[in-house]
């Protein structure tokens, strides 16, 4: 039965690549407009930051909306409170997001800062807790360096603010650009 259910589960990974194959160009194209949008980001990282701050307040919003929504499906009166309380804080969070992107850019890289000590810290703790014969110094490495990033970002704070966010974005849209790119090139070579 194992055997049987492993060999639906290859068919349809390789119908679904198979059908990804035929995508390529598609895929390399939204590769570069990954591309480009993250050199744009990188070419104005403050215009870049309010604009990610923006979409972080329309999703408040969004989500605080929904919130709202589904405290109408409480059964009893605290919780249907607990929930349209957080989700009118969600929304006026957003709203004022809105109204004044550049403290909300100040807020969320200090938020990012302390994020990122916090999981530095932790991979570390976990990387020194690992048994000697797993890959403990890659944990390791990839702690130190998340709390490196940390401490610089915290280290700049409030000043860094104004591009951070930006620069994180360009960053995330070049690698994922690249990405897309690499996997539609590979998938056009696998299919000569």
């Amino acid at each position: 039965m194992t055997i049987a259910s492993d060999t639906s589960h290859h068919s349809s990974l390789g119908s679904g690549i198979a059908a990804l194959h035929a995508k390529w160009g598609w895929i390399v194209a939204l590769g570069v407009v990954y591309l480009i949008a993250g050199f744009v980001a990188l070419g104005s990282v403050m215009m870049a930051t309010v604009a990610s701050v923006i979409v972080v307040g329309a999703m408040m919003i969004v989500a605080g909306v929904t919130e709202i929504v589904g405290a109408f499906q409480m059964k009893s009166w605290g919780r249907f409170l607990i929930w349209a309380l957080l989700g009118v804080l969600y929304v006026i969070a957003g709203f004022l997001t809105f109204e004044n992107p550049l403290f909300a850019a100040v807020l969320l890289t200090l938020f990012l800062g302390a994020s990122l000590l916090a999981s530095g810290a932790v991979r570390l703790f976990l990387a020194f807790s690992m048994k000697r014969e797993s890959p403990w110094v890659w944990v390791a490495l990839s702690g130190a360096i998340t709390l490196l990033l940390g401490l610089l970002i915290v280290a700049r704070w409030p000043v860094n603010s104004v591009y951070i966010l930006g620069l994180f974005l360009g960053i995330d849209l070049i690698m994922a650009g690249a990405g897309w790119v690499s996997l539609g090139l590979g998938l056009r070579r696998r299919r000569q």
